[in-house]
């Protein structure tokens, strides 16, 4: 999925590894041009207390079986925050098996009539379903509004990485496009980890390395951290400016499906932005499912 060699523990402790300055790891330069961005791997295995050979031979591949403290020595040189520290853990958990990955479970498309109702029920407030890959699956009126233009793909590209990288009105929706594109990247980092031979996500992510230098630039930083209930703030074109909590949770019984809610707080400004957005969007759709049966 990376177009290079190795493994997966190795590309993600390389990634790290470039991206750790000298200075941030406490370790005095000299003079001139250093060829290595972020730390070479004498410095890296001088602080992780290895020998470099170990860990070039970790690095390139040629060496799997990390003990639990060499994972928490290069966890800690390379200042890796908690969930980072536990995808290293997974990688080299991986690597020491030395077998093939779990096939990931089919992520069926279909949403259950229920989860439909249950859309229908949450207006005003914006709500759609999305697969683990970030397939749009189904949605409210809203929960398609707060992505305008995409209404104008086909279906099955209906995809919240491909609109925030691809779509031209990304750009100027987003007020913070920057924290939204690391978000999405950071998330199909850690499904790569666990699911790296996965044909969905291995399609999503080679045509989002052709089609966007953006995404190609955050791919390979390798970051990888959790969603957390956030805050979105959008400059919609019909409705202004308006900034919305936003919400996931899973879905039972789904192979990785997720909710995703917007809120604001009744009697905002922000609510009423909401309100007017979801009789807009559902006017729109109305319209469009009158011209597709005339």
């Amino acid at each position: 999925m990376d177009g290079k060699g190795g493994t997966e523990l190795g590309r993600f402790l390389r990634a790290r590894r470039e991206q750790v300055s000298p200075e941030e790891a406490g370790i005095t330069t000299g003079p001139g041009w250093r060829r290595t961005p972020g730390l070479r791997r004498e410095e890296l295995a001088s602080l992780a207390g290895m020998s470099v050979d170990y860990y070039t031979r970790l690095e390139r591949g040629k060496e799997n079986r990390p003990s639990p403290s060499v994972i928490d020595s290069l966890a800690k040189a390379l200042r890796l925050g908690q969930t980072e520290h536990e995808h290293l853990f997974d990688l080299a958990t991986r690597a020491a098996n030395m077998t093939p990955p779990p096939q990931p479970v089919p992520d069926h498309q279909t949403v259950a009539p229920d989860t439909e109702l249950l859309l229908a029920h949450l207006r005003p407030y914006p709500a759609r379903v999305v697969s683990r890959t970030m397939d749009v699956l189904a949605t409210n009126p809203g929960g398609l509004a707060t992505m305008p233009g995409i209404e104008s793909w086909p279906v099955e590209q209906h995809n919240i990485a491909r609109y925030t990288f691809l779509h031209p009105a990304a750009r100027d929706l987003f007020v913070d496009w920057g924290t939204v594109v690391s978000g999405c990247v950071a998330r199909l980092r850690a499904l790569a980890g666990a699911e790296p031979d996965a044909p969905d996500l291995t399609a999503l992510v080679e045509e989002l390395l052709v089609k966007s230098p953006d995404f190609a630039e955050l791919w390979e930083r390798y970051e990888v951290r959790p969603l957390t209930a956030t805050t979105k703030t959008l400059n919609h074109p019909e409705v202004g400016t308006v900034t919305l909590t936003v919400q996931a949770m899973q879905i039972e019984g789904t192979p990785g499906h997720r909710l995703v809610i917007y809120q604001a707080a009744p009697g905002t400004p922000d609510h009423d932005a909401m309100v007017l957005l979801d009789r807009i969007a559902h006017e729109h759709a109305t319209e469009r499912q009158a011209r597709q049966h005339s």
